[in-house]
């Protein structure tokens, strides 16, 4: 299926691309020079260390964001969409050798948790770094700076569930001002010291790494701050497109930022005291108030961007079986993107303020910062290394060279984060090793279920001869919700024992999700008809869509079988799980996790919008 964004003009797509994809990348110039210098592993500010971390950051930018995203891993796309599982469906389409698939699967999964570790502490960094300014303009401010962030982050978790498509209209406006003004910062104090421009030489990062490789070490910790964001760019290219997000980035989003880490540069290099919060003494102190106002808004539209993104992973992770079904609102009648998943938004809102609470100051945060984001970059070298070799078929030498190279620098600055565990990294390796367990338990006990109620199952060949004319028909039709597409659905046989009728047409409904993001309408829907009234119907859809089981079913009219929903009955089975050891099949607590998580499952009747009173719901009981 082609991008939608595609058809639209060049100009608003890109104006929506700068204000949503690089907000996460686009506020990083609060923190990550101030963190290098000043940090928890501060480097010295000398000349020579700050043309060697100017280098650094330039170098890091071109070869992780320019060349490895935007240049290279963009061309991956699973049909116009990008991120970690649209990238895991893309391989294992492809793969067919068992081991290197489950492989696959482990990375993609753990990356999709690494993602959501990440999203709890972008807003949290980014709003506290920007109302930090406040301290800039009077230290006794400072006393206001946690109680005014956890009430801006507040407000901002607050209004999703009333959608953000009014207030996006200025996503795009507000981030090209900000932009704007990074470059401008940056221009005005690198007329000051033009000679800071030399630092665009690697031979300095080269000679910064030699000189002090230990200093240098400590630094890449930090210098990944620079980066962070990168990987959005691949994550929201479903939503505008390869082209536009380039165009931004090189064009508009990359020259600014660099201009602004210079300007920065140039600042230090003549007031070293500076490094106090290098960003904010970049502007005169008569636009100190309005910077703050400004970083503020474009912090929240960054931390905003990571909260849709995190809706639109839960979304893709409950369609692909990796999460229980769970209630997904629709903010939007015209953005088919525009969700809102309140179980999400509310555990990422009680991360997001205890970590504001808890670390108290974004230099604190810092620390907390980048395993996520490096891990997940690691995780997408070797996933697009699969797909240089499965579907790009690059001889083996360059995807050697290519991803060989990639793989060099991911590792050296994972090793970098991996020192600043104890001081908060911690945090995102609990919770994305918590979200990997639980997306991994959700997937094996489903399997174990559909193997059990396999087994209980009678074949649809034995069941159909079965049906004599003692059996009472009655008039309409039974739709029946099952799993799978073979045998007889549990519901049917229970329907059949307990009320001894049948319906005059049955129809065994499948729902099935594809490894491609959208499906179109003619292969939506598959038909097999079967003796003495019933059917078989598969239906399938991507993993970015939403089931709708009767607008689905109004396409049975091209078959010759339409449906009446007045006269059409949903039989939906609810499983009841039940923890046990029976064959040891899957760790005890585990299964206990499973069983919780079944038993609190958005119901099927909601999940695939079926009318209420059109639905039978009847139990059954299973034990893995």
């Amino acid at each position: 299926m082609s991008n939608p964004h595609s058809k639209k003009p060049l100009a608003p797509v890109v104006i929506g691309a700068i204000g949503v994809v690089f907000g996460d990348i686009g506020t990083s110039p609060l923190y990550a020079l101030k963190e290098i210098f000043n940090g928890h592993h501060p480097i010295p500010i000398t000349p020579d260390n700050i043309f060697g971390i100017l280098s650094m950051v330039f170098w890091s930018i071109v070869a992780l964001v320019a060349v490895k995203y935007v240049s290279v891993i963009m061309r991956a796309d699973n049909r116009g969409e990008g991120g970690s599982l649209a990238l895991l469906s893309l391989i294992t389409e492809r793969s067919h050798h068992r081991v290197v698939t489950w492989l696959i699967s482990l990375l993609g999964i753990f990356a999709a948790a690494l993602f959501y570790g990440d999203s709890m502490i972008t807003p949290a960094i980014s709003v506290l770094s920007a109302v930090e300014g406040l301290e800039i303009i009077t230290p006794d401010l400072k006393p206001y700076v946690l109680p005014l962030t956890v009430g801006i982050l507040s407000g901002l978790f607050f209004i999703q569930r009333r959608g953000t498509g009014t207030v996006g209209l200025f996503f795009g406006p507000v981030m090209i001002g900000w932009f704007g003004v990074l470059g401008l910062l940056g221009v005005l104090e690198i007329a000051r010291h033009p000679d800071v421009l030399a630092a665009l030489n690697p031979i300095y990062a080269i000679r910064f790494i030699g000189t002090h490789p230990g200093l240098a070490f400590l630094a890449l910790g930090s210098v990944v701050l620079a980066v962070t964001g990168g990987e959005a760019l691949y994550t929201d290219m479903g939503h505008f497109g390869r082209f536009p997000i380039r165009l931004a980035w090189f064009g508009f989003v990359m020259p600014a930022l660099v201009l602004n880490y210079f300007g920065q540069g140039a600042l230090l290099l003549n007031e070293p005291a500076a490094i106090r919060n290098p960003f904010f003494h970049l502007g005169p102190q008569w636009a100190l108030i309005p910077l703050v106002i400004l970083a503020t808004l474009a912090t929240v539209i960054a931390s905003q961007a990571v909260i849709s993104g995190a809706f639109s992973v839960a979304r893709q992770s409950v369609q692909m079986g990796f999460l229980p079904r769970m209630l997904i609102v629709h903010t939007s009648g015209k953005e088919q993107g525009q969700i809102y998943v309140p179980f999400t938004n509310w555990t990422l809102y009680f991360a997001v303020v205890a970590l504001v609470l808890g670390f108290k100051s974004s230099s604190n945060l810092a620390a907390a910062y980048g395993i996520a984001v490096t891990g997940t970059m690691l995780i997408d070298t070797i996933l697009v290394a699969f797909v240089m070799v499965l579907l790009w078929r690059w001889h083996p030498l360059v995807v050697a060279l290519v991803a060989g190279a990639f793989l060099l620098v991911d590792i050296a600055f994972f090793a970098a984060n991996v020192i600043k565990i104890p001081e908060g990294g911690w945090f995102p390796i609990v919770m994305g090793l918590i979200s990997f367990t639980v997306l991994t338990t959700w997937r094996r006990g489903r399997k174990l279920v559909r193997r059990e109620l396999a087994k209980q199952g009678i074949p649809m060949s034995a069941f159909l001869p079965a049906i004599g004319s003692d059996i009472h028909r009655v008039s309409g039709t039974a739709v029946f919700m099952t799993s799978s597409k073979e045998g007889v659905p549990a519901a049917l046989l229970h329907n059949l024992k307990h009320n001894q009728i049948l319906h005059e047409r049955v129809a065994l409904v499948t729902v099935e999700t594809t490894d491609t993001p959208y499906v179109n309408d003619f292969d939506r829907l598959y038909l097999h008809p079967m003796e003495k009234g019933f059917m078989r119907i598969v239906i399938r859809y991507g993993f970015m869509e939403d089931p709708d089981i009767p607008l689905a079913l109004e396409q049975c009219k091209r078959f010759g079988e339409p449906f009446e929903m007045m006269e059409t009955t949903f039989y939906v089975s609810r499983e009841t799980v039940i923890p046990g050891v029976l064959g040891r099949r899957i760790n005890p607590w585990r299964a206990r996790l499973f069983a919780f998580m079944s038993k609190n499952a958005t119901s099927a009747t909601d999940f695939f919008k079926i009318p209420n009173n059109r639905v039978v719901e009847l139990g059954t009981q299973l034990v893995i």
